[in-house]
C-alpha cells in the first residue's frame, strides 16, 4: 500500500477504502489530504490511470505537477506502469517553459528569450548599483529575497512594507533589497533574458490576457492534478488559476503538516482554503501509514500533536499498518565528533545485519553538518552519497558511459536482452561483480551500478525495451535531473528528504539553534521548524534514531541544549538521553566498574572467550568478532529458507522477519525455549508471539510451512 512502483492491470483492487475513495471521485473538484506513508503518490496515479481507462478522459489531456524533477519523474514512471502513457507529469516550472516556447512568438512575436540558469552576476552587478554589499553570502540571500517576492506575486516598489508584514530576516535594510530587486529587474530586461520565476508570472500573463492563447491551451488539457498543494506559491496558484478557468476538474494533493518552504512563499492556505473555493469538492482523507512502524507513527503523531497553529479540519493521525518494530532510540553526547562516530557504528552495525547501505539516511537541518558524518563514513568504508552534491549526469563516469552506450546503441550491435546488453557495456567502464576498495573508486562503481540497476527497473515495466529506448530514457532523466537512486548511505538536509524514506534513519543535531534554527524567532517560525522535523521522523520505515551533541568540536564547552521539540517525546529523566555506557561512552564518561555494577549495567562478555565486548552485532552473536562461529549450518540454511517464505507470504523484505545477523545468532545459540530465543537482542514479544513456534520447531529439527 506504500509509495514503491508496482505494476497493475486493475487500478483499484489493492486500494484500501479511502485510497479507493480518491480514485474513483467524479469528475471535478477532489481534494486529497494525505499523511505521510498513506500512500499518496500511488493513489493520484491511480486516479489518473482510472480516469483515462474509463474515457472520462484522454492521456494527453491531463496535467500532473509537482514540485521536483524527481517526483515528476516518479510520477510518469508509474502511470507507465498503469498503462497511462501520455499523460504529461512535470514540475511547475517544467510545465510553463513548455508553454512559453509554444506560445511566445505569438504573444511577443520573437523566440523566447533564454532562462539565466544562474542570477547571481546579475544581482551583483544590481548590488553594485544600489551600493549594497556584493560578497558571496550577500548576494545569494539578495537572490533568495527576490525570489520570495516574485513567488509571492510582490512588486520591487511593494517589498519593505511586504518584508516587515512577513517579519523576513532580511539581509540589507528592506529599501536596499527593493532597489537590488529593480535594478537586477531593468538589467535582466534589457539583456532580454528570463529568470525561473518568470517562466510562471509570463506564462499566467499569456493565459490571462490573450483569449486565443487562453482556448487554445483548454482545449488541449482538460484535467489537472496538483501533488504537494500545501507547498504552492502565490505564483504557482496564479498559473494554476490561468489553467483552470472557470472549469472545476481539478484534484490536490498534499498535508498540512508538511508545510516546509514558507521561507521561499509556500502558502498551505490554497490547500487549507480548496473548500471554500469549491464547495461542492470532495474531500478524502488518508491516515493509514503504510510506511513505518506503529512505534514510529506513534512518535510522529506526538511531535505534531504539539503544534499549535493547526487548523482543526486539516489535523491527520497517522494510523500505523506495519507490523510493530523498534521503539525510536534517543541519545545525547559530548560532541559532535563523537555522535557521528557513534551513528556510524550503528550504521555498520545495520548493514552487518543486511540492511542495505542504500536503505540508511543520516539527516541534519543544515548542509554544514554533513562533513562529520562524511569523515566518519569514509573513515569506516562505507559508501554515501551526498544529496544536493554533484549532480548524478554531471560525473565524468555517467557521461562516459552514456556515451557509449549511445554509440553502441546507434551500431545496432548490442548482444542478449536490455541489462545484458548494458551490463557488458558498463563492465568496459569499470562495473564489476563486487565492488572496489577505497571510496573514490566506490563512488564510481556505484554510478555504474545505479545505471544497471535502471536499465533492470526499465526491463521490468517494459519487456521489450531495448538499448535505444534505454538511452531514450536516460536522456529524459538527464533533461529533468532525474537521476537513479546510488547505493550508499544517504547524507541529506530535511529538506532534500522530503519526499523520501528509508528503512533507518538518523536525525541528528538535535540541538537549539540548529533545529529550531536559531533565527526562527516568531511562533509560526518555530512551528515549521516542528515540521520540519516532522517530514525527518516520518521518513524512517523501521528504525529511527535521534540524537544531539552538546558541544561542537571534542573537548569543548558543553553547553548546548537539546531542541525543545523533544520535550513531551522524551522525558527530561529518561535514561536513553544519555550516552549508553558503551566503549566510546565509557571512554569520556569515567564512571567507574562499581557504579556500573551499582547502576545494574553489568558489560556484555563472550560466550567463547569472555572478553568484553560492545556493538550491536557482536552483543547478538553474544561473541567477539575474532572468535569463530559455531552456528549450525544445516539449522542456517533451514532458517533462511523458512524466512524467504514468510516474507513473501508477509510481502515484506526478507531481513523485516529476521535479520542475517539473528538468523546466525539462533544458529549458534540454538535456543531450546521461548526464554532462550528472546534473550537474543533484536527478538521482542512481538516477533516471539508471531515466529517463535516456527523457529522452535526449526531449532528441534521439526519441518514447518513457510
Amino acid at each position: 500500500m506504500g509509495d514503491r512502483p508496482e505494476r497493475d492491470t486493475d487500478p483499484v483492487t489493492t486500494l484500501d477504502p479511502e485510497q479507493r475513495d480518491a480514485v474513483l471521485a467524479p469528475r471535478g473538484p477532489v481534494c486529497v489530504l494525505a499523511g505521510a506513508g498513506t500512500g499518496k503518490t500511488r493513489t493520484i496515479t491511480h486516479r489518473i490511470a482510472h480516469l483515462v481507462r474509463n474515457g472520462h478522459v484522454a492521456p494527453g489531456q491531463v496535467l500532473a505537477v509537482t514540485f521536483t524533477a524527481r517526483a515528476a519523474g516518479e510520477l510518469r514512471t508509474r502511470l507507465r506502469a498503469l498503462g497511462a502513457t501520455g499523460v504529461q507529469a512535470r514540475t511547475f516550472h517544467a510545465a510553463a517553459l513548455r508553454q512559453l516556447k509554444y506560445f511566445w512568438p505569438q504573444v511577443v512575436g520573437d523566440e523566447l528569450w533564454p532562462v539565466l540558469e544562474h542570477k547571481l552576476r546579475l544581482v551583483g552587478q544590481a548590488a553594485h548599483r544600489a551600493g549594497a554589499e556584493t560578497t558571496g553570502e550577500v548576494l545569494r540571500d539578495l537572490a533568495s529575497e527576490i525570489e520570495w517576492a516574485k513567488g509571492s506575486l510582490i512588486a520591487a516598489e511593494d517589498y519593505p512594507a511586504a518584508a516587515a508584514a512577513a517579519r523576513r530576516d532580511t539581509p540589507l535594510p528592506a529599501s536596499q533589497v527593493a532597489a537590488v530587486y529593480t535594478g537586477y529587474e531593468e538589467l535582466k530586461n534589457r539583456a532580454r533574458t528570463l529568470d525561473f520565476d518568470d517562466l510562471l508570472l509570463h506564462t499566467a500573463a499569456a493565459l490571462e490576457e490573450h483569449a486565443g492563447v487562453a482556448d487554445e491551451f483548454r482545449e488541449r488539457y482538460r484535467c489537472f492534478v496538483v501533488d504537494e498543494y500545501q507547498d504552492v506559491t502565490p505564483a504557482q496558484q496564479r498559473v494554476l488559476d490561468a489553467w483552470v478557468g472557470q472549469r472545476d476538474d481539478l484534484t490536490v494533493v498534499g498535508d498540512p503538516n508538511q508545510t516546509i518552504y514558507s521561507f521561499a512563499g509556500a502558502a498551505p492556505r490554497f490547500l487549507l482554503g480548496f473548500t471554500r473555493r469549491f464547495p461542492d469538492a470532495v474531500t478524502v482523507r488518508l491516515q493509514r501509514d503504510y510506511r513505518s512502524t506503529p512505534q514510529v507513527v506513534s512518535l510522529a503523531n506526538r511531535l505534531i500533536s504539539a503544534a499549535r497553529d493547526r487548523p482543526a479540519g486539516a489535523r491527520l493521525q497517522l494510523v500505523g499498518q506495519q507490523l510493530p518494530g523498534a521503539e525510536p532510540s534517543f541519545a545525547e553526547y559530548d560532541d559532535e565528533p563523537t555522535e557521528a562516530r557513534a551513528v556510524v557504528d550503528a550504521i555498520a552495525d545495520l548493514i552487518a545485519e543486511g540492511v542495505p547501505a542504500g536503505e540508511i539516511a543520516v539527516l541534519f537541518r543544515v548542509n554544514a553538518q554533513s562533513e562529520v558524518y562524511e569523515e566518519a563514513l569514509d573513515a569506516r568504508g562505507i559508501a554515501f552519497q551526498v544529496r544536493g552534491g554533484e549532480r548524478f549526469f554531471r560525473r565524468a563516469e555517467v557521461r562516459a558511459a552514456m556515451r557509449a552506450l549511445r554509440s553502441v546503441a546507434a551500431s545496432g550491435s548490442p548482444h542478449g536482452d536490455l541489462v545484458t546488453a548494458v551490463d557488458e557495456v558498463l563492465a568496459e567502464h569499470g562495473l564489476t561483480q563486487q565492488p572496489p576498495g577505497g571510496s573514490a573508486a566506490r563512488a564510481r562503481w556505484e554510478s555504474l551500478r545505479a545505471l544497471s540497476e535502471l536499465a533492470e527497473d526499465l526491463a521490468a515495466t517494459v519487456p521489450d525495451a531495448d538499448l535505444g529506448r534505454f538511452v531514450t530514457e536516460l536522456d529524459a532523466r538527464a533533461d529533468a535531473a532525474h537521476p537513479p537512486a546510488v547505493q550508499g548511505v544517504t547524507l541529506a538536509s530535511l529538506h532534500s528528504a522530503k519526499g523520501l524514506e528509508w528503512d533507518a534513519v538518523f536525525v541528528v543535531g538535535l540541538v537549539e539553534g540548529t533545529l529550531p534554527i536559531q533565527y526562527a524567532d516568531s511562533e509560526a517560525g518555530l512551528e515549521e521548524e516542528r515540521r520540519l522535523l516532522y517530514v525527518g521522523v516520518t521518513r524512517a520505515r523501521r528504525w529511527l534514531s535521534l540524537s544531539w551533541a552538546l558541544s561542537r568540536s571534542e573537548g569543548g564547552r558543553r553547553h548546548r541544549r537539546r531542541s525543545r521539540f523533544l520535550y513531551g517525546l522524551l522525558p527530561e529523566d529518561h535514561p536513553s538521553a544519555r550516552l549508553p555506557q558503551s566503549k566510546a561512552a565509557q571512554s569520556t564518561s569515567g564512571q567507574s566498574k562499581a557504579a556500573q555494577s551499582k547502576a545494574g549495567q553489568p558489560k556484555a562478555r563472550c560466550r567463547v572467550c569472555d572478553a568484553p565486548i560492545s556493538g550491536a552485532l557482536a552483543v547478538k552473536l553474544s561473541r567477539c568478532a575474532s572468535c569463530p562461529s559455531d552456528a549450525d549450518p544445516n539449522l542456517l540454511a533451514r532458517l533462511r529458507g523458512w524466512r524467504t517464505e514468510r516474507a513473501k507470504q508477509l510481502k515484506v523484505p526478507a531481513y523485516v522477519v529476521f535479520t542475517d545477523a539473528t538468523l546466525t545468532a539462533i544458529a549458534e545459540q540454538r535456543p531450546a525455549d521461548p526464554a532462550g530465543l528472546v534473550a537474543i537482542p533484536g527478538i521482542g514479544s512481538a516477533k516471539l508471539d508471531r515466529f517463535g513456534d516456527d523457529v522452535l520447531a526449526l531449532v528441534r529439527g521439526e519441518q514447518v510451512s513457510g
